[in-house]
């Protein structure tokens, strides 16, 4: 698998997003990137294996006050095949070579799930319900920077 940067005004006939799900993602990004702007690293990312986009993964924007989020979706024909777990991991190692100072942060529905086990196999802590704007209450994740 491999993480490719969803430019600014992709374009929508790359076969890499023909299916809906690449569609649908390319249309969220521009939306999206006019409100957090563009700003590598901190931008969206396609997740490709086999030369085919089986989910996404990015940056809810630039770092703020030392913290960044994080996010990822895996499309649903390849739930469970270790698409988010590589997400994670590559985006963490993307900012932690940037800014390893950050403190990266992620939110996800209040309950248990695969995204849940996810965090905290990469280290992450629960720390409390916050509001999101998709979600409504969600559970806050923090990763604090290693110590040196």
């Amino acid at each position: 698998m491999e993480l490719q940067v969803i430019q600014l005004k992709e374009d929508k006939s790359n076969p890499l997003f023909a299916s809906s799900e690449g569609q649908t993602l390319l249309e969220m990004y521009n939306d999206y990137y006019p409100t957090i702007g563009f700003h590598l690293p901190w931008v969206g990312y396609a997740i490709v294996r086999n030369q085919q986009v089986v989910g996404t993964c990015g940056f809810t924007g630039q770092p703020k006050e030392q913290k960044v989020e994080l996010a990822y979706w895996t499309f649903k024909a390849f739930e469970g095949t270790g698409v988010a777990s590589y997400a994670c991991k590559a985006l963490l190692e993307m900012a932690r070579k940037t800014v390893p100072q950050l403190t990266i942060i992620a939110k996800t529905a209040p309950e248990h799930n695969a995204s849940t086990k996810i965090l905290e196999k990469n280290g992450f802590v629960f720390t409390e319900i916050v509001q999101d704007e998709e979600i409504g209450d969600s559970w806050l994740w923090m990763l604090e920077p290693a110590r040196e």
